[in-house]
């Protein structure tokens, strides 16, 4: 037997449209926009081989920045460093090993960095 949800409020003709995730009006619902990660502070630069037949990319996690901001940011390091890159999940991935490039800069942002990994 299935569950009916308890619905809510569709449209007011106070607000308008109402979100059906938060029940707020359209305008100013939150529910669609990427969130920063919730991370220990720290961005972590390491260098991975696994999966990638011996070659390696250069993984930044930890950024505090979300959606859009992430993706522009990351092409501002990968322009920086020369090569391609891409971004999964929030982590930042550049090919090739620029560990010691992407330190500095990132340290210039105000943010922690440390390097993890061998």
């Amino acid at each position: 037997m299935k569950k009916r949800s308890s619905g809510g409020l569709v449209f007011s003709t106070d607000q308008g449209r109402m979100c059906p995730v938060c029940r707020e009006p359209m305008e100013s619902c939150r529910c669609g926009e990427p969130v920063a990660p919730a991370g220990d502070g720290i961005v972590r630069v390491s260098r991975e081989t696994k999966g990638r037949k011996g070659k390696g990319v250069t993984l930044i996690t930890g950024i505090p920045l979300a959606g859009a901001d992430l993706k522009a940011y990351a092409k501002t390091l990968k322009a920086k460093c020369g090569t391609g890159g891409t971004v999964k999940d929030g982590v930042v991935e550049i090919q090739g090993d620029h560990r010691d490039l992407l330190v500095p800069l990132l340290q210039e942002k105000g943010w922690t960095v440390k390097k993890a990994g061998g």
